[in-house]
């Protein structure tokens, strides 16, 4: 049987990998223009007829949304729950943490809803999110302390990323307390979560940020972690971690009202406006395993399927695939194909180079960017970022 590592798995991505956090401060209007958050609902003894999952996933699952969030290490898929009828969403911030573009669909389908970043906590893995436009159904909140070992749960969310109606699952709280150690395998980064329920529920890549609810079908938790096993690296069966609902709705209402703090983050993440590949996705190379990479899209000029009619002008760097309209970079004259090989004077030779370089930086900061253009001159920029995403 293979032993648990003291490492746990961030749950959140299907696709590519997770940032360092951003720091940035400001005022957050959006969220307290969007009314008071929810607080818990009163206590509903359990069933006695057991745990009705179907009846759970009917009246969660409308409330639940799929997050797609792009940036400079390609494209992440995680979870999220709506807390107010406005939009407001409550997810795991290494879902969203370091993306230009963040979109969000109600139940895995129908419309795409634009998504702004009102405030984040990189230390406890909470982020406040609000989707642009709309009427939402919403989560019902329960009370995380009132939760004991061996209560049934079932966790919602887009697991694997798969389409359609969200993924449900159910288990039971299997201890409450725990600290882990949580890696992203994609960077390499890790981060330490106290606090945790640790659920039987399983919980797998896409899973982040979404609802973990008791047998009243009320939220006790946010699904945040998996567990692996030392011999494989993939998913021990059964074992995953939640914050509890309590913590996580104390950061999301400091959010709310503006109260930024060594660890709260209020506001949207700074960023250039440009989405990156490896220089081996970019020319369509069989070894495109590069860390956070994605494939180029054939919407780019440069990027088809197979994208053999790219050739990088240099072999290391990050690999322009889309340059967003009215950002930083577009109006410094970075184009689709050009490579960005410096930033702020530090060397680029990977995304998670570029990623940990925009990850000290806040709204407004000044940075110096070189590139090699598609062909094969140096150029270079001074932009300040800009606040995204808020598209």
């Amino acid at each position: 049987m293979a032993a648990l590592v003291a490492t746990a798995v961030l749950a959140g991505g299907a696709g590519a990998g997770i940032a360092l956090a951003l720091s940035h401060n400001g005022p957050s209007p959006a969220a307290s223009a969007s009314g008071p958050l929810p607080t818990a609902a009163p206590l509903t003894p359990a069933s006695s007829q057991g745990l009705n999952v179907a009846a759970i996933a009917k009246r969660v699952e409308p409330a639940t949304v799929d997050i797609t969030a792009s940036g400079p290490d390609g494209k992440d898929e995680g979870t999220g729950m709506l807390l107010t009828a406005a939009g407001i969403v409550l997810t795991n911030n290494h879902v969203i943490d370091g993306s230009t573009v963040i979109t969000a669909q109600v139940d895995g389908g129908g419309k795409t809803y634009p998504v702004t970043v009102l405030g984040t906590d990189a230390t406890d893995d909470v982020a406040l999110l609000k989707l642009n436009g709309g009427s939402f159904r919403t989560v019902t909140l329960g009370n995380s302390s009132a939760i004991s070992v061996g209560d049934q749960v079932v966790a919602v969310g887009n697991a694997l990323a798969l389409s359609g109606s969200e993924t449900v699952t159910n288990g039971i709280i299997s201890a409450t307390g725990r600290s882990v150690s949580v890696e992203d395998q994609s960077t390499g980064l890790t981060e330490n979560l106290k606090g945790l329920f640790q659920t039987s529920a399983p919980i797998n890549p896409g899973n982040s940020g979404g609802p973990l609810v008791d047998s009243a079908g009320q939220v006790i938790g946010i699904n945040t972690a998996q567990a692996s096993s030392t011999s494989s690296g993939e998913p021990a069966s059964n074992v995953g971690f939640a914050i509890p609902i309590n913590t996580a709705m104390d950061i999301a209402r400091q959010v709310q009202a503006g109260r930024a703090s060594a660890t709260v983050d209020i506001g949207p993440h700074p960023v250039m406006g440009v989405e990156v590949t490896t220089v081996a996705c970019a020319e369509g190379h069989d070894d495109c395993t590069a860390l956070g990479a994605t494939s180029p899209s054939a919407a780019n000029p440069f990027f088809g399927e197979p994208s053999a009619s790219y050739s990088a002008p240099v072999d290391q760097g990050a690999v322009v695939t889309e340059v967003l309209p009215g950002y930083p970079a577009q109006g410094a004259g970075l184009a689709v194909g050009d490579v960005i090989t410096s930033f702020n004077g530090v060397t680029v030779k990977s995304l998670s180079d570029l990623s940990d370089q925009l990850s000290h930086l806040k709204v407004g900061s000044k940075v110096t960017v070189g590139w090699v253009t598609y062909n094969g001159s140096h150029d270079s920029a001074t932009v300040a970022l800009a606040a995204g995403p808020n598209l």
